[in-house]
Formats: structure tokens, C-alpha cells, sequence
């Protein structure tokens, strides 16, 4: 064998037992998880907004924009549902670079797997004590989800994992959203079928034990553009699009249907200052058909507290190391304006 077993790391319970939350934020969680909840069912009307960092690599950094965002929540509340994206770990394409938290708690040095664990637990609660609002993190590794489970009201399932049988069948044992994005081709029926797969029970094998899940009805689809043969990326946010998944969602035996729009990554071409526009139409297209406005049930967004990005080791507080983000004050001003559509 080519593997080279290292040590063995603490099970989720262990790493749960040493880092306990506490009862005011057990219940914070229950309150939060309904509530979201009540919106993929259709007994909320409000309007969710999963933003933050594309990769939450600074603690004091992410608490710090977690804390801001609070303050702007308190001012939304009635109409909004803000979720931060405190995302642990960061898929890439060719297995080169940072890879999240999770395998580099110190971004300039070595992976350290036990130390990030522990400082993606650390994080996700201080965030919690901080801002009171409960957290998204996309599931990239899948037996990880047991780390987070008792703190995280939101789970993403990224392009180049939503054809995964594993991540499909864990999903369905999630207690709280799982939202599936389309591939990089784009196909909207591979990511429909993993949102049938998560809605239905199933038997399989997870981290060593034979497990059942009961399914998971608040599995839905996350529009994030795609790309081409020819490696341009196309955006798939407009009105046209939405009614195309519409209409497949209507030709589908699923429950709840919903959609969420990733205004980064493929449908801004990484151009993150496109994410207001993109932000705005969605907003507008959900303003003149009443069958897409109940589709379109928020959307992503990717910021931190300055705009942009750097390398690893360029030191500016609170600029992401991985893609670019838009910066605080255009945040505030675009929550500010999605509220106004509502």
C-alpha cells in the first residue's frame, strides 16, 4: 500500500466532548433550525442570505464579520435570514493549495488534521457566542460532518462533489438543509437527482458503522454557472434559467422544491464585484413571476471585511486567501438593498 497511516484522530464524540456547547447555544440552534426550515416549506416568506468569506481561515477575522453581521441582522430580521458562510474546508481543482481550516488551521504551515478539527469546532462555536446567528459550511468531506453537526443550520454540497454516492447518501441523514449545486457542466438533472437521493432513506456505510438515514426533505438545488468544453464559464441566474428549473422541478416527484443562487464562482466569472448585479436581477426576476419568486429562496454571496484577495503570508486582516470577495462596506449596502426587494 501507498498509504502511510500517520495517527489515528479523536471520533467526533471525543472532539464534542472537549469542546461542549452550551445550553443557550443548543437552544440558539433549535430556534434558528426551525426558522430556516419554515422557509424551504413555504411557512416563511422570508428571504435567506447565506454570506461570508469563500474560505474561513482567520478566527478572529471571521468573528469579527460574523459580529458585523449580526448588527446588520437585527436591522433585517423581519425580512431576512442571514447565515454566515464560515466554510472550513476549500475544494480544490487540482489538489494544489490551501485546502481550509480543517487541514491547515495555520495557513503557512504544514497540515496539522487534529488541530484543525479542533480549531473548526473552536471557531464555529466562538462565532455562535459572537453573533448569535448559527452557521453554513460546505460538506466537502462527508465523515466530517459529525464534527459540526450540533452547530451548523446550513449544509452546501459543492459542484464537484454532488455526483458523489457518499455525499449523497449522507446528506439524507442531515437534520437541517443540504443544498446541492449543479456541476461544472451545468446539468441541472445530475444535481436533481442528488436532491432525489438526499430526500430518501437509505442504508450504507459511515465512518465504519452500518447506518439508515430517513431522508432529508429540505435537500435543494444551489444555481452556481458552469463551464463549458471550451473552459468559458457560463451563468445560469437568469430568468430564462429559473423557469427552466422550474419546470424540471415540476416534472419531478420532489418535496419542497427551492432554489438558492450562488452569485460567485461561475455565474460572475469570479468577478466578485458582479455579485451585486447578479444579486439584483435575481431579486428582480423574483419580483415578476410569482411561481419563481417562491422558487428562489435566497441566495449565496461571497464577502469579508476587506475586498478582494491575497496570497498566503500577505497578512491583510481579514482579506480572503482563496477567491475574492467583496468587501464590508458593499455587504452592508447589498443586504440593505435585498431587504428593500422584499
Amino acid at each position: 500500500m501507498s498509504y502511510e497511516f500517520i495517527k489515528k484522530l479523536p471520533t467526533p464524540e471525543e472532539i464534542k466532548e472537549q469542546f461542549p456547547v452550551s445550553r443557550e447555544l443548543i437552544e440558539l440552534k433549535q430556534k434558528r433550525d426551525v426558522e430556516i426550515a419554515d422557509v424551504f416549506t413555504g411557512k416563511s416568506n422570508k428571504f435567506l442570505v447565506v454570506i461570508g468569506p469563500c474560505s474561513a481561515d482567520n478566527e478572529a477575522a471571521v468573528c469579527d464579520y460574523v459580529t458585523r453581521l449580526a448588527k446588520v441582522n437585527e436591522k433585517v430580521k423581519d425580512k431576512l435570514i442571514l447565515i454566515p458562510r464560515i466554510y472550513t474546508n476549500k475544494p480544490r481543482t487540482t489538489g494544489e493549495g490551501y485546502k481550509g481550516i480543517v487541514s491547515q488551521p495555520d495557513p503557512e504551515k504544514k497540515p496539522d488534521f487534529l488541530a484543525g478539527l479542533i480549531a473548526m469546532r473552536k471557531m464555529q462555536i466562538h462565532a455562535m457566542e459572537e453573533s448569535h446567528l448559527t452557521a453554513a459550511d460546505e460538506m466537502l468531506y462527508p465523515e466530517n460532518w459529525l464534527y459540526v453537526s450540533d452547530l451548523l443550520s446550513y449544509v452546501a454540497i459543492g459542484a464537484r462533489s454532488v455526483e458523489d454516492q457518499q455525499h449523497r447518501l449522507a446528506c439524507s441523514g442531515f437534520d437541517v438543509p443540504a443544498g446541492m449545486k449543479n456541476p461544472t457542466s451545468g446539468d441541472f438533472s445530475v444535481m436533481l437527482n442528488s436532491v432525489y437521493a438526499a430526500q430518501h432513506p437509505h442504508s450504507f456505510i459511515y465512518r465504519g458503522y452500518e447506518v439508515h438515514t430517513t431522508g432529508n426533505e429540505l435537500s435543494h438545488t444551489v444555481l452556481r454557472g458552469a463551464t463549458n468544453k471550451y473552459g468559458r464559464n457560463l451563468p445560469n441566474y437568469h430568468y430564462e434559467d429559473l423557469n427552466t428549473l422550474l419546470n424540471l422541478y415540476n416534472e419531478r416527484d420532489l418535496k419542497n422544491p427551492a432554489c438558492i443562487i450562488d452569485a460567485n464562482h461561475s455565474n460572475s466569472n469570479k468577478q466578485f464585484k458582479q455579485q451585486i448585479r447578479i444579486v439584483k436581477e435575481v431579486m428582480h426576476s423574483r419580483k415578476l413571476s410569482p411561481d419563481i419568486h417562491k422558487l428562489v429562496k435566497g441566495v449565496m454571496i461571497e464577502s469579508y471585511i476587506e475586498e478582494g484577495c491575497q496570497k498566503v503570508g500577505e497578512g491583510v486582516y481579514g482579506r480572503s486567501i482563496t477567491d475574492p470577495c467583496l468587501g464590508w462596506e458593499d455587504t452592508e449596502r447589498l443586504i440593505y438593498d435585498i431587504a428593500d426587494y422584499e
